[in-house]
């Protein structure tokens, strides 16, 4: 009886807890679909990168080759090139976002305005641009003849214009400024749920103790903000192998004279796809960036365990 009783007690609590999470489920039911088709359908298609694919033979039908579509990114003299671009500009990009993401998000926080909410959108704004708009809105800036730069700052100056499209030594900086422009009001919004998350009991508890603004910040915000910052560096470390192609290709408007400081590993293959056409190189660049992230990551992820246990992904 007491077993039967139990059994109908848990079925009870099950139809609860459904009852309660059902609407949860439909909200992220879209989502999930999204991933799947994705994420997860095209994955037998990995299979692609070790074969030499024949469009009527199809994917498993194509004869295999083993490994020698990965030549194709180490076998060339631009393969130092590429690998050293993409994985400086990515642990840029990790620094300089996650220190400007946090400073705005502590910044709004802290922002007491009736236009704090207009000054959310604003900063959001960018990341809703296409990268094609964005490239189009650079050039505005930068082109030789008609560019802001040129004929306004340059010349109140008394300076001769530059050629940005052909001066290399300018686009590390160009490239990391405007993805800084682009991201940081995007990754901002997860470190300022963190902060809104935060139990203002705390502060107020600290202002009475006589604790400035500042350093309510620092001895506050910043370590509780800590875990927040470790997941989210882990992440970008995971993906520090791929760049954003719009960035890359779009924004230099794929001038080979920027080749040496524009070219990233999904450029390179992008370019040597429109030449040479072959599928399953690119099956194999993707693959390689893939178990190359998937490896660091649980690299980054192990540090941070040894180190914090407590602030590490798994």
């Amino acid at each position: 009886m007491e077993k039967e009783k139990k059994v109908g007690t848990d079925k009870k609590t099950l139809k609860k807890r459904l009852k309660r999470y059902i609407p949860i489920y439909f909200m992220a039911l879209p989502g999930l679909i999204y991933l799947f088709i994705n994420n997860y359908m095209p994955l037998p298609g990995l299979v692609l990168a070790f074969k030499k694919f024949n469009a009527k033979k199809g994917i498993f039908g194509s004869d295999f080759i083993g490994f020698k579509n990965f030549k194709y990114l180490f076998a060339t003299k631009d393969a130092f090139i590429i690998t050293r671009n993409t994985i400086l500009y990515n642990l840029a990009f990790i620094v300089v976002n996650t220190v400007l993401a946090v400073f705005v998000a502590i910044m709004l926080a802290e922002m007491t305005s009736k236009l704090k909410k207009t000054y959310q959108c604003l900063i959001l704004m960018p990341f809703m641009i296409s990268m094609v708009i964005v490239s189009y809105l650079v050039f505005g800036f930068l082109s030789s003849d008609n560019g802001f730069i040129n004929n306004t700052f340059l010349r109140a100056l008394g300076k001769e214009p530059i050629k940005w499209y052909m001066e290399k030594k300018y686009w590390p900086f160009i490239l990391v400024f405007v993805n800084a422009w682009k991201v940081t009001g995007y990754n901002c919004i997860i470190y300022l749920s963190t902060i809104l998350g935060i139990d203002r009991g705390i502060y107020e508890s600290a202002s009475i103790d006589g604790c400035s603004k500042w350093r309510q910040i620092t001895k506050i915000t910043i370590p509780l903000l800590k875990p927040t910052i470790i997941m989210m560096t882990l992440l970008a470390i995971g993906r520090i192998f791929y760049s954003d192609f719009g960035l890359f290709y779009q924004v230099p408007q794929n001038q080979g004279a920027l080749f040496a400081v524009t070219n990233t590993i999904d450029t390179y293959v992008y370019r040597g796809l429109l030449e040479l056409g072959n599928m399953s190189m690119s099956s194999a660049a993707g693959l390689y960036q893939s178990i190359i992230g998937f490896i660091l990551i649980l690299s980054a992820n192990l540090a941070v365990k040894k180190i914090e246990p407590d602030s590490a992904l798994f």
